[in-house]
């Protein structure tokens, strides 16, 4: 069962009027102001899984600072799993600026959402004010049964490109180091962080409770880097996510092809991991 870990998807009002939302949420202009950003709601999201033997998605809308905006969003998410119960599993998602973030997290539980992301420090890096904002919720996914919270990383060496926030790995580390009982999964392999699973002493400790998937991962690494993950240890930990519309999940497929991992390895990042995490 292929199961994609990282989706968006948005209501109609914002898929139709987008630039009625670039007010006050300089994220969303930055990434979605080019008319080639693709938007898609739940129906196009379902035919293209449909076309890509995708069984099971995870889906969640953008860190919106404006509180109402993410509330629309997150009713959004929280309709299209009433809608396709058997086909998606949903995250609620907001700006941890927002002081009303904690409450959204619990209104989002009790309406069928299952976990926390993406969300992004697109401007700060995750330094320590942040982490200090991430507290309330990572205490109430935990306290919920330790629902994941997906954070949103990046490589910190390289070329620019739109979403790429100014986090390092010192900062990626910390965040594991401060919540080590939370279920984490680090967006965009965690920007390389898993390589220090590889470290003889305390690392592995750390990252332990560490998922990393592999969204807009043609863009940013070799095909190598799935074979790279199993020699660090962590095959068992990656989850395929396409970052729909972004990219369409056969794009992936071509990179596992071209890796030399096997078959075992490739249905454990496939799906097989994402139902252990989720218990699909």
């Amino acid at each position: 069962m292929i199961v994609d870990f990282h989706t968006h998807i948005f209501p109609d009002k914002i898929k139709k009027d987008r630039e009625n939302f670039f007010d006050n949420e300089p994220a969303f202009k930055m990434l979605y102001s080019s008319p080639n950003a693709r938007i898609s709601g739940v129906d196009e999201l379902i035919s293209t899984m449909d076309e890509n033997e995708v069984a099971f998605s995870m889906v969640f809308g953008f860190p919106w600072k404006n509180g109402e905006t993410a509330k629309r969003n997150n009713d959004y998410i929280m309709a299209s799993v009433a809608k396709f119960p058997g086909r998606l599993k949903g995250f609620a998602c907001f700006d941890m600026e927002w002081s009303g973030a904690p409450y959204e997290v619990e209104r989002c539980i009790a309406g069928g959402l299952c976990g926390v992301g993406e969300l992004a420090f697109y401007l700060s890096g995750i330094d320590d004010e942040a982490l200090l904002k991430l507290a309330p919720v990572m205490e109430v996914c935990f306290g919920a049964g330790n629902l994941p919270v997906m954070i949103h990383t990046n490589e910190p060496v390289g070329h620019i490109y739109p979403g790429k926030t100014p986090n390092t790995l010192e900062q990626i580390y910390k965040l594991a180091a401060t919540f080590p009982d939370n279920r984490i999964v680090l967006a965009h392999w965690g920007g390389g962080i898993l390589f220090y699973n590889l470290l003889k002493k305390e690392a592995g400790d750390v990252l332990k409770n560490v998922w990393y998937d592999t969204a807009a991962s043609p863009f940013l690494y070799r095909s190598s880097i799935y074979r790279v993950a199993y020699e660090a240890g962590v095959i068992d930990k990656v989850l395929f996510g396409s970052d729909y519309p972004l990219l369409k999940p056969s794009r992936y497929y071509k990179d596992l092809n071209e890796s030399n991992v096997s078959k075992e390895n490739k249905r454990k990042i496939l799906g097989e991991n994402a139902c252990l995490l989720m218990d699909l």
